[in-house]
């Protein structure tokens, strides 16, 4: 099993990549925060007059545990939209950090529902006022959809960095709030690609949801596949998403999960069981008590390899196996097949109660390396008895 020998050797190989990175002057360089402050507010003085009822500006510092006040309070029917910049860092030399899109989330009132984005942008609209809060999300975790936190503040004091946010109170709707910015003057194109996400509306392929404490996301996408079959298609690069179906199957002797995949490319560096690599791409299985089972194709892992989640929020609770290794056959289509009673039993010990949902996990937000690939034919199956998931 991994451990701090694992986290050691992790952090040694990733050290001397980075350390080649900057030499080389590969590294992005962080956002400039009073460019990109000065720059919007150069946008929103040009906006025609009676867009734009009230803003705000808030540096947010990463260190700091939510919930930050905006000093804007929506009345019923009002919408409001932000803008964000920065970075959170978690490990400057290994250039571990998390942009605005995965780190900011917001809430009208003081008990929510909290609210994510897919972009570093993202629109809210009051429907009894209250309100609007802004808070930091990594390295801790969501207890509840009021913004409760999983683990102590206190996690929050070895991160660096800072956000910049603007946030803008319409006086109509924010539709045409962005559309009137747009058009007066976008250089940063902030305001075009949030209207753009207003059109696109839930991202959520159908039939599946986003996990709710991860936030929604633009990785996963609806396709059909060689041979016209409906396939989920995604693409991550610096971001992270969990999609999930529902798929109550009872969990006996003989219980099987089938599915098919092409992996195109692996987001992963080096071996995906420490926190800064655990970069990947998998399928996974949620039982009734809460653990899940996901199966992943890994970088440098031998195939059979199996631990636990090492990420502190999920280590209790998903266990990893690796069912496939290397580039050797990337780009391909393959048939996977896995007995989940077995499975169960092996990796947790006990009996974990039935199968209560299929998730698709993309993960690429440590090192922001593009993973991409494409799922079909998941299916659920037990003697005569199937259940189709995709």
């Amino acid at each position: 099993m991994p451990g701090a020998l694992t986290d050691l050797t992790v952090a040694a190989r990733l050290g001397l990549r980075e350390l080649g990175r900057a030499a080389r002057g590969q590294r992005e360089r962080a956002p400039d925060l009073d460019a990109f402050r000065t720059t919007l507010a150069s946008a929103l003085a040009a906006a025609p007059r009676g867009v734009v009822a009230e803003h705000a500006w808030i540096r947010l510092p990463s260190n700091e545990p939510p919930w930050r006040d905006s000093g804007i309070t929506l009345r019923p029917g009002e919408e409001l939209s932000y803008f964000a910049a920065g970075r959170a860092v978690a490990s400057a030399a290994l250039d571990v950090w998390i942009g605005p899109e995965t780190q900011l989330w917001a809430r009208i009132g003081e008990t929510g529902p909290i609210r994510s984005s897919s972009r570093a942008s993202n629109t809210l609209r009051s429907e009894s006022g209250g309100r609007v809060y802004f808070g930091n999300y990594f390295p801790n975790d969501w207890k509840d959809a009021s913004g409760a936190r999983l683990q102590d503040d206190r996690v929050y004091a070895g991160v660096t960095g800072e956000l910049c946010i603007l946030a803008v109170r319409w006086t109509g709707s924010a539709a045409d709030g962005l559309a009137a910015l747009a058009a007066a003057g976008d250089p940063l194109g902030c305001f075009a690609s949030e209207r753009e996400r207003l059109l696109l509306g839930d991202p959520s392929p159908p039939g599946w949801r986003h996990l709710w404490h991860i936030g929604d996301t633009e990785i996963f996408r609806a396709e059909k596949g060689p041979n016209a079959e409906p396939t989920l298609a995604c693409r991550c690069e610096g971001d992270v998403g969990i999609l999930q179906r529902d798929a109550p199957f009872a969990l006996r002797p003989g219980t099987q999960l089938t599915w098919r995949w092409r992996v195109d490319a692996l987001p992963g560096l080096v071996r995906e069981d420490s926190v800064p690599s655990h970069d990947y791409l998998s399928l996974a299985v949620e039982f009734q008590n809460g653990l899940d089972i996901t199966y992943y194709w890994s970088q440098e892992l031998p195939v059979g390899s199996a631990f636990w989640c090492p990420l502190p929020n999920w280590k209790h609770r998903e266990f990893h196996v690796v069912i496939r290794s290397g580039a050797g056959g990337l780009g391909a289509w393959h048939s996977e097949q896995r007995d989940l009673h077995a499975d169960a039993l092996r990796y947790f010990g006990a009996h974990p109660g039935d199968v209560v949902r299929v998730w698709l996990i993309a993960v690429s937000v440590f090192k922001r390396q593009p993973g991409c690939c494409a799922y079909a034919g998941i299916e659920l199956r037990n003697g005569s008895e199937k259940l189709a998931v995709l």
